[in-house]
């Protein structure tokens, strides 16, 4: 029998245009946009659907954006059957709704809030990233503690075999990217970011979450939601609290992730959202599993 997981992409997968086709073809989808921006008093939709990029790419709209793109395709879903689910970072809280942890408006809420703790973190303390390819791990976290005399920095995703991404004060990250260089990494890019996500610096927006998390209601999941953190299955409402509050400041580990997954017996991994990151890193991962997305509404046929 075959064991399916829905996986969910996470920040940098918007994109102008994002989920309007969906909108357009279903009327539960206007329903569910029209709740949500009522809840947040925010016309979120007239920025996914119309830009401008800028405004999108802000993390307190990127956040929501994403999720809520997610969101409108797994309503759409309605009676689906998952062994297991996840996602990346932000997508983790997508992954919460489809293994029925959370309901969509509580998730919507805590993403919204999410995305404004992380700007604040980013503007109180100002950090970036910078994406490393084609350098095994353990060395990269060797040349992180080696730059952290000069600032913080850390790996903060480690997606793929060689593609791993640093996050930190921007002494710390160009000083890692420095000793990357020298030390043969294919390819040292900075990415645009608004601040320092999966690091220390992420430290003030754990508290602002850590309220918004206390008084929502959190169900035991009806299937494992494999944790950013630990990489390992987590279903109990308690210890999927704690993680999504660790998870601002530490690393994810998707690679991991995706290969504890297959060790258990997962063969089938739908994307669901926006983009196809996922799709890409799991071709990288792995070649003997099946991999496919949805984000458009012509692709819900993909599940049956």
């Amino acid at each position: 029998m075959r064991k399916r997981a829905f996986i969910f992409p996470g920040q940098g997968a918007q994109y102008v245009g994002m989920a309007k086709d969906i909108y357009e073809n279903s009327n539960k989808a206007k329903e569910l946009i029209e709740q949500a921006e009522e809840a947040i008093k925010f016309k979120i939709s007239e920025v996914m659907f119309n830009g401008p990029l800028d405004e999108l790419k802000l993390t307190s709209i990127t956040q929501p954006a994403i999720f809520l793109h997610g969101i409108l395709l797994l309503n759409e879903l309605n009676d689906y059957s998952i062994s297991a689910s996840a996602g990346h970072s932000l997508g983790e809280y997508t992954a919460l709704v489809a293994s029925k942890t959370l309901t969509p408006m509580d998730a919507f809420l805590l993403v919204r809030k999410r995305g404004e703790a992380m700007l604040a973190a980013g503007i109180k303390y100002p950090g970036t990233m910078a994406a490393i390819i084609g350098m095994q791990s353990e060395k990269l976290v060797d040349i992180c503690k080696e730059a952290s005399a000069e600032g913080v920095v850390q790996c903060a995703n480690f997606n793929s075999p060689g593609q791993i991404v640093i996050s930190g004060s921007i002494e710390g990250v160009k000083k890692a990217m420095e000793l990357a260089k020298g030390s043969g990494a294919k390819l040292v890019k900075e990415l645009v970011v608004s601040g320092a996500f999966h690091s220390p610096l992420m430290e003030p927006a754990i508290e602002e979450l850590k309220e918004s998390l206390e008084k929502t209601v959190f169900g035991n999941s009806v299937c494992p939601v494999y944790a950013n953190v630990t990489a390992e299955p987590a279903t109990e409402a308690a210890e999927i609290k704690n993680l999504l509050l660790q998870q601002l400041t530490a690393p994810v580990k998707w690679e991991e992730t995706m290969n504890n997954m297959i060790r258990d017996g997962i063969t089938e991994f739908i994307e669901i959202g926006p983009g196809k990151v996922l799709q890409g890193l799991a071709k990288r991962i792995s070649r003997d599993i099946s991999i496919d997305g949805i984000e458009k509404f012509e692709d819900l046929e993909k599940v049956s």
